[in-house]
């Protein structure tokens, strides 16, 4: 083992589970191919949220029949100013 290269990486992992309130950009999944950018998600290989919400994921079925699964965030509610 020169150098720890046998050793796996850690840092690939989904970082934000179901449910969670996220802020803008906060990492949500990093280096997992099988997790897809959905509603409110950008990037390809580490997606991150692009405004704050609540995370959820989806699946979905492609045109080729294999399952594909989303990571979505949804909005938070805006509140009412007051007058």
């Amino acid at each position: 083992m020169i150098g720890g290269f046998s050793t796996p990486k850690k840092d690939k992992a989904v970082k934000s589970s179901g449910g969670k309130l996220v802020k803008t950009g906060e990492i949500l999944v990093r280096g997992i191919d099988t997790y897809k950018a959905g509603i409110g998600v950008r990037g390809l290989g580490t997606l991150f949220a692009a405004y704050p919400g609540k995370v959820y994921f989806t699946r979905k079925k492609t045109s080729h029949g294999s399952l594909r699964t989303f990571v979505n965030v949804a909005p938070l509610a805006k509140k009412e100013a007051k007058h």
